[in-house]
Parts: structure tokens; C-alpha cells; sequence
């Protein structure tokens, strides 16, 4: 029997506020030795380090520019920069959105992504994302 069937999966809010204002989301996972719930960061930063992994991708597209300047000042890593995870009706949507270097085939970047994303967090979370959509922000000329 496969992994992820062994699951009994409920969506749920968490009730916690970020920047005052959107509320967070997260994936409760049931099983025979209780409850375990993953919070969509953590699935963003899931899908932000596979997705840094894949040839031809130069890097996210930024959804703070005020976090990411304080980020590279303190020079901390942001795998979720560029990561949108939306859980609705036992549903998991993950938008990615990405600079490709220049001279590689989109279309392939933007596949293997989608198969490296599903791939790890199938493998990793025990999740099985409805949707992986691809949004090429940029393409960036990237000097040998």
C-alpha cells in the first residue's frame, strides 16, 4: 500500500496571524499514531529548495521586497521566497514563480520543476499536490 494512501488528510486554518493581517494555513496529517501538522512555510521551503535545485533556474522572484533586503543584510537562506501554498476543500495548490537563466527551454525548466516539486514533497511531507503551477517571472543572461 502506497505511503501517502495510508493518510487520512484534513485541511485546516491555523489561527495565527501574520504581519497583522493574512492568516496562515497548514495540512494535518492523521494516522494510527496521532496528528501531525505541517505548516504551509514548511512546505514552501520544501518547494523552494527543490526548485533552487533544477538546472536553469537563476532563482524566486521576491513576494516581499522589504523581507528579502532585511534577509540578504542578515544573510539568512529564503527557500520559500517566490512560493505560494494554498490548502482549500482537502486540496494543496502550490504556485512557484521563478527567474530562468537565458538560452534554456522554458517549457523544460518549468516541467522539471513541476516533477521535482511533486517528487519531495510526496516523499518528504506525504503530501500530494493538486497543482504546481509555473510563473516565469524573468529570464536573466547569466555570465559564464
Amino acid at each position: 500500500m502506497p505511503f501517502v494512501s495510508q493518510f487520512f488528510f484534513i485541511y485546516k486554518f491555523c489561527k495565527y496571524i501574520d504581519d497583522g493581517t493574512a492568516m496562515k494555513m497548514s495540512v494535518i496529517i492523521n494516522n494510527q499514531h496521532g496528528n501531525v501538522d505541517i505548516a504551509t512555510e514548511v512546505i514552501a521551503t520544501v518547494v523552494g529548495a527543490s526548485t533552487t535545485e533544477i538546472f536553469g533556474v537563476v532563482g524566486m522572484t521576491s513576494k516581499s521586497a522589504v523581507k528579502d533586503n532585511v534577509r540578504s543584510v542578515l544573510r539568512q537562506e529564503n527557500y520559500s521566497k517566490g512560493v505560494v501554498v494554498t490548502t482549500a476543500d482537502n486540496e494543496t495548490s502550490i504556485d512557484v514563480y521563478v527567474v530562468i537563466s537565458y538560452g534554456v527551454k522554458i517549457s523544460e525548466v518549468a516541467k522539471n520543476i513541476q516533477e521535482r516539486v511533486r517528487f519531495n514533497i510526496e516523499n518528504q511531507l506525504g503530501i500530494t499536490a493538486s497543482s504546481v503551477n509555473v510563473y516565469v517571472q524573468n529570464v536573466k543572461v547569466v555570465e559564464d
